[in-house]
């Protein structure tokens, strides 16, 4: 079993709202070195048709025009706080975001994604209308070569949503739910996989802002957003999917996610791993996704590690072989029956990363 049958419900159409009835809602943007892309991102949160936002732009000690244009767009638009600060890394700038924010609701972007017009609206909407503790919608790829075909067609809105489908114990989903080919099946079977995909991405998500009460990202590690993951789909009672495309993920070979390939990248994703592991086990839920995590970053730092890329210190050698010993005594945890439920979907979400490293990662 996954989780509870989730309950699809027949969405309502966002009404007018005055101001006083518009509860605030902060936008966490961390800004580095995007001087480039940072304008189309700041412009489709500007033109959001739900206005009562803060918008917190957040300069991780940006070396390029990025602080500049962050500072013009706040002399522009009063929304608009800009905070500047030493470079510290993504965690960093997503905890002084946190920090400031003073909306009833939170919400996050990156500094070269594209927001649907109607992305506050939707997911305001859905989530007050179900009661859900988070709301989220779907979302698209593109490669820089689109940029001015995605921001307008973002700039014209998304349509109501067909459905909006409420699902219980998010955990479950999280770790569960996450191979496409299963969520292919599930659908098939009328047992809604789609909805309850979701990423250990911030962006195109809705939370209320009591989810985060005493949660912060780790900083100084690449991995942050995935450490706090099953901390935070703890604390959810439900979520909320909306079926509709709110927005638009930038795929460029600079981000760290395609770019990075060092030793310490891969060792930070097998800790990440390790600790959501560490926290479903404790929940009865079985970690599928935390033991693809854990086994694909391993694999994939021993292969760096055997081409040199990685290779070097004593250090290094040690912190492999910890690694190793740390991910053999979690599957050891694991019953006879976690263990064949984590490498049957394993063996499933990798056969599908090849696929996506090929059409996805090399968009242009």
């Amino acid at each position: 079993m996954v989780d509870s049958q989730p309950q699809p419900v027949q969405p309502s159409q966002p009404q007018p709202r005055s101001r006083s009835d518009s509860p605030l809602v902060s936008v966490i943007v961390p800004v580095y070195n995007a001087q480039r892309f940072l304008p189309y991102c700041v412009d489709s949160i500007l033109r959001q048709s739900y206005a009562n936002l803060e918008i917190i732009l957040v300069d991780d000690g940006a070396t390029d025009d990025s602080p500049a244009i962050c500072d013009d767009y706040a002399a522009k638009d009063g929304r608009i706080v800009v905070i500047h600060q030493p470079n510290g890394g993504i965690a960093k700038a997503q905890n002084a975001g946190l920090d400031a924010a003073h909306g009833r609701y939170l919400a996050f972007a990156d500094n070269d994604d594209i927001l649907d017009s109607r992305n506050i609206e939707i997911l305001l909407h859905a989530l007050e209308s179900t009661g859900a503790s988070m709301s989220k919608g779907r979302w698209s790829q593109f490669g820089v070569s689109r940029l001015d075909e995605v921001a307008d067609l973002a700039r014209l809105g998304a349509a109501d949503p067909e459905t909006v489908t409420v699902f219980r114990n998010p955990l479950r989903a999280y770790q569960s739910v996450f191979c496409k080919s299963l969520r292919l099946l599930l659908d098939a079977m009328g047992r809604h996989g789609e909805a309850r995909y979701f990423n250990e991405a911030n962006w195109c998500r809705l939370y209320r802002r009591e989810l985060w009460d005493g949660v912060r990202f780790p900083e100084g590690m690449y991995a942050q957003d995935v450490m706090v993951a099953g901390e935070l789909y703890s604390r959810m009672d439900k979520v909320a999917d909306v079926n509709a495309v709110l927005y638009h993920w930038l795929q460029s070979g600079e981000s760290v996610t395609h770019s990075q390939r060092s030793l310490g990248f891969y060792h930070d994703n097998v800790l990440a791993g390790l600790t959501n592991f560490d926290h479903a086990m404790a929940n009865g839920v079985t970690p599928a996704r935390s033991y693809y995590t854990m086994t694909e970053q391993l694999r994939e730092a021993e292969q760096a590690y055997g081409r040199g890329d990685a290779a070097g210190s004593d250090a290094d050698t040690r912190l492999l072989a910890d690694d190793r010993a740390q991910v053999r005594k979690a599957i050891r945890r694991l019953t006879v029956c976690q263990r064949l439920r984590c490498r049957v979907l394993a063996a499933a979400r990798y056969a599908e990363k090849l696929v996506y490293d090929r059409r996805i990662k090399s968009m242009r």
